[in-house]
């Protein structure tokens, strides 16, 4: 009994949630953005990525190095470490830990600048969209523009393309 009457004052509610929209024209624009989409095809994300990449082409040339040296030294190791005099075979031991180290500490710095400088750039191209974005709702008067993460928006209301076309622009 409780729980009916529940469903019944919930029913109501939705009814004059839905008649007040009506009462107000009902007549919405909306819109929505695809932002990991954005981030893909848009001109400045491009151009952002390709910095990034230009940025820390050295350093990853220099990881590359150390990393063949690593596997060339293993590979020595494992070949000839057999007949290798005590000392030489320790000696080539304590440079492949060192190296090791070194590599695996190169690389975790090297992830961490990338995805700092990364979020930086991505952050910057984000700033830029909104304002597109802000532009294209107030000349086409749209009413609400959505982001990800959204569960569903049909392609009807998808402005990404404009998004995209607008920053190429610029």
């Amino acid at each position: 009994m409780k729980q009916s009457i529940i469903q019944v004052i919930g029913v109501l509610a939705m009814a004059l949630v839905t008649s007040a929209a009506l009462a107000q024209g009902g007549d919405y624009k909306i819109g929505f953005v695809n932002t990991e989409r954005l981030f893909r095809e848009a001109t400045p994300a491009k151009r952002a990525q390709q910095k990034l990449e230009k940025e820390f082409a050295g350093r990853d040339g220099d990881i590359q190095k150390l990393a063949k040296q690593v596997r060339d030294l293993q590979a020595l190791m494992e070949k000839d470490g057999v007949t290798m005099a005590e000392t030489d075979r320790r000696n080539k031991e304590r440079d492949l830990a060192n190296m090791s180290r070194d590599l695996q500490r190169l690389q975790r710095e090297f992830r961490e600048d990338l995805n700092l400088r990364r979020n930086e750039e991505l952050s910057a191209v984000q700033e830029r969209a909104n304002k597109v974005i802000q532009q294209i709702a107030e000349a086409e008067k749209f009413d609400l523009i959505l982001q990800d993460p959204v569960v569903f928006a049909s392609a009807r209301i998808d402005v990404t393309d404009k998004v995209i076309k607008a920053l190429a622009d610029k």
